[in-house]
């Protein structure tokens, strides 16, 4: 008898496809990477690591100006354009802007974000005399918020823990540190963590499904806490992966 498809052993039981491997990323070099709050500390700081790192990268604002002027003073491989453009031109956003102009800006951009691979790095916090603390959304996180309000986009979560002071630091080569990454479609996760790994010394790690965020975006107001204490930059390594 021959066993045309190799589904099946010589015993008859069905054989099950080899486990694909975690590390096995796509190539992510030729996308272009819009970077919506491209012209604020974190937005500026990933759009010039992925530039360097020699992605295409757009960043958006309010004001196409603005975010020209910012792209410039980046220098090659970013561009700029007004938030609506930067979405419409890009293959993966990456979502930067701040807590309280998140919904706003998002569902003001629906029509062009339709289609795309959305990254959320937005943290809600709080801020008092006693220092950073999470907020909790409606929706339970502000990825969560971002899918409730991009129906037709693939929104992930990730790049919550960096310091926009290392990422903007030309005189560090590698940012030394982990990025969680959070989504419901292993392609699109695998994406994220593909762009992470461009950047020198930094790596994507998936880290579950969507509605695990808020514990993720959370604990920002840990990190804040510990660079306080220890004038530190601090970010994550997750061991023994």
């Amino acid at each position: 008898m021959t066993i045309s498809d190799g589904a099946n052993g010589a015993d008859g039981a069905v054989k099950k496809a080899p486990a694909k491997d975690p590390w096995d990323l796509p190539d992510v070099s030729g996308l272009v990477v819009g970077v919506l709050g491209g012209t604020g500390d974190q937005g500026r700081g990933l759009a010039y690591r992925l530039a360097k790192a020699g992605q295409r990268v757009i960043i958006g604002s309010r004001a196409a100006e603005r975010a020209q002027t910012a792209a410039a003073e980046l220098g090659p491989g970013v561009e700029g354009a007004d938030n609506a453009e930067c979405a419409r031109r890009s293959d993966i956003v990456i979502v930067a802007v701040p807590w309280d102009g998140h919904a706003k800006t998002l569902e003001a951009l629906r029509e062009e974000l339709a289609g795309k691979l959305v990254v959320d790095c937005v943290n809600p916090l709080g801020f008092d005399k006693q220092g950073a603390y999470a907020l909790k959304p409606e929706e339970g996180s502000a990825a969560e918020q971002a899918a409730a309000l991009l129906p037709e986009s693939r929104v992930t979560a990730a790049f919550h823990h960096l310091s926009a002071v290392l990422l903007s630091d030309p005189e560090i080569a590698e940012i030394d540190t982990d990025v969680m990454v959070l989504g419901d479609k292993r392609a699109d996760t695998d994406i994220v963590q593909a762009l992470a790994g461009r950047i020198p010394g930094m790596r994507g790690v998936f880290a579950g499904r969507l509605r695990n965020a808020h514990q993720v975006e959370a604990l920002v107001a840990n990190l804040i806490s510990v660079n306080r204490r220890y004038k530190a930059h601090a970010g994550l390594r997750i061991t023994d992966v």
